[in-house]
């Protein structure tokens, strides 16, 4: 599974390229990144590989990151750099 994250200090944002060409394969009209774009969207990722750096808005560093399909994941995210990690139990 291919999952979209940002790789530097920021924060995940796309660029108004990125998000026009989300827009034409999704067949919505997003003027603004919101958070209802799952990050193992394919045609978010799509984006990102057609598009590699011209993706990346002024606060983001785009990367994919490829984990196994049978993994639950979650991003962790630091002053906005992020990592996928995968999901432990925990019991209080």
């Amino acid at each position: 599974m291919k999952i979209v994250i940002n790789n530097c200090f920021g924060g995940f944002g796309l660029s108004d390229i990125a998000l026009a060409r989300y827009n034409e394969l999704a067949g919505t009209n997003r003027t603004e990144y919101i958070y209802g774009i799952e990050r193992n969207d394919p045609l978010l990722v799509q984006v990102v590989e057609e598009l590699g750096a011209s993706a990346d808005n002024i606060y983001s560093e785009l990367k994919i990151v490829d984990v196994p399909d049978d993994v639950k994941w979650y991003i962790h995210e630091y002053d906005g750099l992020e990592a996928v990690y995968e999901q432990h139990r925990i019991w209080d």
